[in-house]
Order: C-alpha cells, then sequence, then structure tokens
C-alpha cells in the first residue's frame, strides 16, 4: 500500500484490495498472503492496516469475505429506490469473457491531419482541468468541436479559407473509424466461439438481475451508463428484462424530452380492475449517447442496427436519414464538459439521473466507472449531501486515480462502500459470490422468519424444562 499522509491520496498497487463496508470505519486494505498457503484463502491485511474483524495474520478469502459482503449489498438493493451507473468497465468485462486473448477496442487518441498540436494541447488542458493527467479521445473531440465552430465564424478571412472545411472531413473520418471500433466491440462478443458467448451472457444476465430483481412495490432500477455499445440492452433482451427509456415508437423511435414514468402493469387472472407491477422492469438511460442513436431533422431517433452488425452504413439507406453521416451519430458529446448538461439530449438525460439519485432513501452503485468525468461527479456529490443516500463503488482498478482521492475529498465516509482490486471488483468474481441472488427470494426471507419463530418456542420450551 502507498498512501501520502498530506493528501490521503492512495495508489493502488498490484493484487492489493480495498473493502469498505458494513461498520467499518476506514478502508481496509488486503494484499497478498506471503506465504505459501491455501489459494482459497489469498489475503491478509497489509502492512499498517488494522481493522476489528480481521487480525494481523489471519488470511482470509471467499468463503469469509461472502457472509460479510453478500448481506451488506442485499440490503443495501432493497432500498426504496436503486440505481446502477455503469462505466466501460463491464463492457471490457464482457468482452473479456468472451475473447479473453482478444482486447476490445478502446478510446485511445488519435491524429488529426489538421490542427492535431492544438487540439491535442486543449485535449490535455480540458483533461487537466477535470483532475485527468492526460487527455482522451472524448477531450480531443469535445476541443475539435470548439475549434471547428471557432473557424466557422471566421471562415471569410483569408488566412482560414477552407480550414473549417478541412478539419470537419477530419471528424467525420475519426467519427466514422470511432464507431466501427464499437461496433467491432459487439462483433467480437456475438462472433465469439458459441460456449465462451453463452458464458459471457449468463454472466451478464446474473448480474443485471441482481439489481432488477425487486419487488413490484418497490421503486424501478435507475440504470444509467456512459457506453455508446449496447452490452446492456443484448443482456437485458436474454435476460427478459424490460429496459424503459425515453424513447417512444416501434420503427425508428423518437427521443421525448416529456417524461411521465410510464411503467408496466398486469392483470392477475380472476382479479380485476387491480393491476400490479410487472417485475424485471428497469428504466435505462445511455448518458452519452449510443451507437444506434443519430441526429436527423431535428430529432433524436434511434436507428434499427443489429446488434454486431459490421457497418452502420447500409442501415442508414432508408427515407429520411439521407443527411446522417458520422457526424450525426450521438456517440459522443457535442459540446464542452461544463455545457454538456445544457445541450439537447443531454439537458434531459442529465435531468434523469439527477432527479433519479438526488433523494432520500437511494443507494447509487458504480461498477467500473473510473470516476472521470465531472459533470456526473458533481451530481454524486450533491446526492450525498442527503444523510439517507449510500454509495457503493465496484472497481476491478483506478487507472485514473481518481476514486480514493474522491473519497476522502468527499468526506462522507458513513455513506460510501468501497469494493475495489482485481479480486472484489472482478466481474465474474463478483457474480459468483458477493452480488445478491439474482431473483426475488422470498422464500429464504419467510425461511428465515419460521427459523427465528421456531428457534424462540425451542428457547422457551427448554427453559421450562
Amino acid at each position: 500500500m502507498k498512501q501520502k499522509k498530506k493528501d490521503k491520496e492512495t495508489v493502488i498497487i498490484k493484487d492489493q484490495q480495498i473493502l469498505k463496508c458494513r461498520e467499518d470505519k476506514e478502508p481496509v486494505f488486503l494484499g497478498r498472503a506471503r506465504e505459501q498457503g491455501d489459494d482459497s484463502e489469498p489475503f491478509r491485511l497489509a502492512d499498517g492496516c488494522t481493522c476489528s474483524w480481521l487480525k494481523d495474520n489471519d488470511t482470509i478469502g471467499p468463503a469469509k469475505l461472502r457472509p460479510r459482503i453478500e448481506p451488506w449489498l442485499t440490503a443495501l438493493f432493497q432500498s426504496e429506490h436503486l440505481a446502477l451507473l455503469v462505466g466501460s468497465g463491464l463492457s471490457h468485462a464482457i468482452h473479456n469473457i468472451a475473447n479473453e486473448a482478444k482486447s476490445m477496442p478502446g478510446m485511445g487518441t488519435v491524429k488529426f491531419n489538421h490542427f492535431d498540436i492544438e487540439i491535442k494541447a486543449e485535449a490535455k488542458r480540458s483533461a487537466k482541468a477535470a483532475g485527468r493527467e492526460d487527455g482522451n479521445f472524448e477531450d480531443q473531440i469535445r476541443a475539435a468541436n470548439e475549434l471547428l465552430r471557432g473557424l466557422e465564424i471566421v471562415a471569410e478571412r483569408d488566412a482560414f479559407e477552407g480550414e473549417a472545411e478541412y478539419l470537419k472531413i477530419d471528424l467525420e473520418h475519426i467519427l466514422d473509424d470511432f464507431a466501427a471500433s464499437i461496433q467491432m466491440g459487439e462483433t467480437d462478443l456475438i462472433t465469439s466461439v458459441a460456449k465462451d458467448r453463452e458464458n459471457a451472457f449468463k454472466y451478464l444476465v446474473s448480474f443485471l438481475m441482481s439489481f432488477a430483481s425487486r419487488n413490484g412495490t418497490r421503486d424501478r432500477l435507475q440504470i444509467f451508463t456512459t457506453n455508446y455499445d449496447r452490452f446492456i440492452e443484448a443482456g437485458s433482451e436474454v435476460a427478459g428484462l424490460h429496459l424503459l427509456d425515453r424513447f417512444v415508437g416501434s420503427l425508428t423511435p423518437i427521443f421525448r424530452s416529456s417524461r411521465l414514468d410510464i411503467d408496466m402493469h398486469y392483470n392477475p387472472p380472476g382479479i380485476r380492475g387491480e393491476p400490479r407491477y410487472l417485475e424485471g422492469v428497469a428504466r435505462f438511460t445511455k448518458l452519452h449517447g449510443s451507437i444506434d442513436w443519430v441526429d436527423t431533422k431535428r430529432s433524436i431517433r434511434r436507428i434499427g442496427l443489429p446488434f454486431g452488425a459490421k457497418s452502420i452504413e447500409p442501415y442508414l439507406n432508408a427515407p429520411g436519414l439521407e443527411d446522417v453521416d458520422p457526424h450525426q451519430l450521438m456517440i459522443y458529446p457535442n459540446s464542452a464538459k461544463d455545457r454538456e448538461t445544457a445541450s439537447y439530449p443531454y439537458v434531459d438525460l442529465f435531468r434523469d439521473f439527477a432527479a433519479a439519485i438526488c433523494r432520500p432513501n437511494n443507494t447509487l452503485i458504480t461498477f467500473g466507472y473510473s470516476f472521470g468525468d465531472e459533470h456526473i461527479n458533481r451530481v454524486i456529490e450533491d446526492m450525498l449531501t442527503i444523510p439517507s443516500t449510500h454509495l457503493v463503488v465496484i472497481s476491478h482498478s483506478d487507472p485514473l486515480n481518481r476514486i480514493m482521492p474522491m473519497y476522502y475529498r468527499l468526506g462522507r465516509y458513513c455513506q460510501i462502500s468501497l469494493l475495489i482490486g482485481n479480486h472484489l471488483g472482478d466481474f465474474q468474481t463478483l457474480v459468483d459470490n458477493y452480488l445478491p441472488k439474482p431473483a426475488i427470494d422470498q422464500t429464504t426471507f419467510r425461511m428465515a422468519e419460521l427459523l427465528k419463530s421456531r428457534g424462540s418456542i425451542d428457547q422457551i420450551l427448554w427453559n421450562h424444562r
């Protein structure tokens, strides 16, 4: 464990796990056991770390960690309001299960043929302003869009004649390649070996249903994602999970700003006039857009793009979509981060996010989200000002070194739980050992109540012997 006392920054090293749940007042740091012992208990307390439930020389593994983590998560998952924020970590985890030998296309920096130096410099500057070391693809696109707008304003000057058109062509080619890389990730999943593909979807379904298995009397699960791919939608179809979003229609659904809280009900047999909430329903919001969203004729539409399609162009060859090019694909924030929530359709998407999590008795779980988006972090920070809210951070690592600094900066230690590391945050390990059962488990609750009542009766009879 490497920890700077001055600013309380924590850099996660290899095989280190960070756990904080239940009554823990401080994060518990676990490291690999030095001695070659039983592989089922590979962890021990890191040097200089103490906690009330584990001694210095004791080893621990999933069998001992599960009774501590799973009941805590189960209780939190049954909060009055529950929200799940998914980052790119989920997509990479699913892709890795189906294609272990092949990495998923990432969001690395790209090279512009025009103004490349200026765009990279601005991308780096904006990234540092947001607390990140280096600019990524999204930072470059935002910088290029701002520069393009400026060039369009001064296009009539001789010194800038034609520059706007050149930069626009650059942007279109880069966005086209980026869309192709997103589709490649979907294609890799759907065309993988049948056994690996089925295993990947099995884990994805279990993951989603662990969150979505809520009684119909409780508020619907709210799923938010910063991803452009459609792994969640594909997993929901396999699971039979109904996703409700802002799109209305069947052929080419259109994005609507009106939010009517439409839900799904059913009538039990033999009962009239008393509809009940249908189980297996969740609300779904893609905060940064999607590969199948297009901006056409002053509206946002979702086109019928098959999952894993190798090219989007054939599906744009339809009446009403003639003006759509890669620049009209809603796969990136069209404006700077600070203005993002004031631009259509992001204003509606982030309004939904803020309304869903900033309310009493709400639990927000983040998985695979690196806390690199300040406009999202600000909403989470506002949420924690409500004493009855709770944040659970689950992550395989902290690639941007943002999670722990933010944890210490917020100071709301009693309202935050942490499961960080290549074991606690591993997707398969999490599903196998620590997430609640992916079903509405009323039988276990009834059994626990029955055993409790029987135990009380048995104790009374024993006392009267």
